[in-house]
């Protein structure tokens, strides 16, 4: 089968209006109900969102690739949209996705089928074609564009020359040159292995690099890998998002990586392996064991991923309670208690809500570190976990002495709760290992939950709560007592830590305490909080006021960005700083930092509180954080001392932009 015979006319949209990715989504399967290819718009559309649940099917380059199985489609096809503008698609590469190509399969296809769809991922790694699709005036000349770059078509052409580029990649001429080996595979094995795998022999081709590439595709294996090949071989890349055979590679040089760096990071990958940027792999009997990892991913980077899933699906939890909140503060700071005077009923109402958010922080934290980890199993008892680390929040508790003085774990116990819940289903998993396959389904809905749920219960109400709760309550009480003074120092250390790494460890760090300490107050709010979130408005503040002060400071490549940090430092998003950081980082991150500690240590000394974790000039305007006003001299006094240091330490390099100029 050809690959234009799965495009059709009236499966295309070549001018789309849709905004978002759902909503595109929901349009493009209309057009496959519409035209009697699919019986159940909304199982394909559930099917197509779970895989996009996994990871994003936005490859890259102005590209989305959206696919999934469905025993309601009655054709496969491929439904194709263009979009003018882009839609956001959270692309490997950032960009908003243009062309659209979703494609419907139906269960149990046929390897013809699914041999077809693999090649459209060789087709729009040519620039040619992508260009030939976004220039076509109709939906025939998208079509005729498929056809001319279809890989058989190729083929067909290059048939008479006696070397081909598959001969290349299996046969070195010259016995010393470098010979390279890869393996991609995706969730699904639809789209991203075999782009993986054509931007993989592009990079080595243009490297002059001979390779050979093995993709584990829904149809199976594909150009699988000799024991002859890997003895051979100098160097193997496994781009991958799920288990391959990995044993066959014991004692070679590997770099393992996920199959998104094999699209958007195969001329680094070629690079690494020939310059012996490599980690000798030995292959473990364990067949079980976790092989799809970065090839030096240490622990602590695997147990940080983890915590960070958790903690970025709990921020607009912590977000909206503490919004709310703070907006029932407008009638007065008691207007929601009921028997004070100053009681006001819409005060309540906000008051209440945005205590229900909050309370949903833990679960969710929790929840999210197990799913990360466990996928579904470990997102319902660590979700579990999270209720049990503060048990007082639920009414199920409070008819029953056993109870009555439980001591709430919070914040820590979620965290240790989450990654509890990984170790639970490993656990179950091997316990009930002997089970019959027939049997298999019964595990994640029914096996994992109730025993789960129960050993989670167990361990968090009668282990994990009171010495994580001792912990959480002297680290309050310790903060409390610290005398106003030294509350400057800590303002200015917290603050400064968020300047040191911008995104990394060291900025995570300072940040999951101050959340830690907004969301163990829950509406109180924490000034740790305020002076945490204002070290991270800082730096791209104080780059874009030191464009502004000296215009020539930067390259002029840089200037218009500079000044966009103005924006990104109210938004509090730190990282709009990197790229100015990366220029000069011995001079820049220690004139940001010291802009930070001395905003973090303002705000301490104003007395700000924050009651919420994130959202920087927006949330002062929403009255997340007390004394706005001081807030805000706060920020711009951190933000100028920041900008006057850079002009000051980047004089050598600002005079030799403007020769350059």
């Amino acid at each position: 089968m050809h690959l234009s015979e799965l495009f059709h006319e009236e499966l295309m949209d070549l001018s789309l209006t849709t905004e978002s990715k759902d909503a595109t989504l929901n349009h493009l399967a209309s057009l496959m109900t519409a035209s009697n290819r699919l019986a159940d718009k909304e199982s394909y559309v559930d099917a197509l969102q779970a895989r996009e649940a996994q990871s994003t099917t936005g490859v890259g380059d102005e590209i989305a690739m959206p696919h999934a199985q469905d025993e309601s489609i009655t054709e496969a096809a491929i439904i194709f949209g263009r979009s003018k503008d882009g839609i956001e698609w959270e692309s490997f590469d950032g960009q908003p996705a243009k062309l659209i190509f979703m494609i419907a399969a139906p269960k149990g296809g046929s390897d013809e089928h699914l041999s077809a769809l693999a090649k459209l991922s060789s087709v729009l790694m040519n620039p040619e074609a992508k260009a030939a699709i976004l220039a076509a005036n109709n939906p025939a000349e998208v079509i005729a564009a498929i056809d001319q770059y279809d890989p058989d078509r190729q083929e067909a052409k290059e048939e008479a020359a006696p070397a081909t580029a598959e001969a290349t990649s299996t046969e070195a001429s010259d016995e010393n040159e470098k010979y390279l080996l890869a393996v991609t595979a995706c969730p699904t094995g639809i789209a991203h292995t075999y782009m993986a795998e054509e931007k993989l022999k592009q990079a080595a081709n243009a490297a002059g690099v001979p390779i050979k590439v093995e993709t584990n595709g829904q149809s199976g294996v594909g150009n699988r890998l000799t024991k002859a090949d890997i003895e051979r071989a100098d160097a193997i890349i496994v781009a991958a998002d799920r288990k391959v055979e990995m044993n066959r590679f014991d004692g070679k040089e590997l770099i393992i990586v996920p199959v998104a760096d094999g699209i958007n990071k195969a001329d680094q990958l070629i690079d690494r392996a020939v310059n012996g940027q490599t980690k000798t792999y030995h292959g473990q009997l364990d067949a079980e064991q976790d092989d799809d990892k970065e090839d030096n991913e240490s622990l602590g980077r695997v147990i940080y991923k983890h915590l960070m899933n958790g903690i970025s699906h709990m921020l607009p939890f912590v977000v909206a309670g503490g919004l709310l909140i703070a907006i029932s503060f407008f009638w007065g700071i008691h207007s929601a208690e009921v028997d004070h005077e100053s009681y006001n009923q819409i005060a309540h109402v906000f008051k209440m809500i945005g205590d229900l958010s909050f309370a949903m922080m833990l679960p969710v934290l929790a929840g999210f570190i197990g799913r990360s980890i466990a996928d579904t199993p470990g997102l319902v008892i660590g979700m579990m976990g999270g209720v049990f680390a503060d048990p007082s929040k639920l009414s199920a508790f409070s008819d029953t002495g056993v109870f009555t003085d439980m001591t709430a774990s919070g914040f820590l116990g979620a965290l240790v709760a989450g990654f509890l819940a990984g170790g639970i289903v490993w656990v179950l998993k091997k316990a009930f290992a002997w089970l019959p396959k027939s049997l298999e389904g019964m595990k994640p809905i029914f096996i994992y939950p109730v025993f789960g749920v129960l050993i989670m219960g167990l361990v968090m109400l009668f282990v994990i709560n009171k010495p994580l709760g001792a912990v959480t309550v002297g680290l309050t009480n310790f903060l409390a007592s610290i005398p106003r003074e030294w509350n400057v120092v800590l303002g200015f250390i917290v603050a400064a830590m968020m300047s040191i790494d911008m995104g990394g460890p060291i900025n995570k760090a300072s940040y999951v305490t101050g959340t830690a300490l907004v969301t163990q107050a829950a509406g109180s709010g924490s000034n740790v909080m305020a002076a945490v979130m204002i070290g991270g408005m800082v730096p791209p503040l104080a780059i874009a006021m030191s464009a502004t002060i000296n215009k020539k400071l930067w390259p002029e490549a840089q200037r218009n960005s500079a000044l966009i940090n103005y924006v990104m430092g109210a938004a509090f998003i730190t990282e709009g700083a990197i790229p100015f950081a990366a220029t000069n980082p011995l001079k820049v991150i220690p004139s940001l930092a010291v802009g930070s500690g001395v905003a973090g240590a303002l705000s301490m000394l104003f007395g700000c509180i924050s009651y919420v974790p994130h959202g920087g000039v927006f949330a002062m305007i929403a009255g997340g954080i007390s004394n706005p006003w001081l807030y805000l001299l706060s920020w711009i006094i951190g933000g100028l001392v920041g900008a006057i240091m850079l002009n000051v330490l980047l004089h050598e390099k600002k005079e030799i932009a403007e020769k350059a100029e």
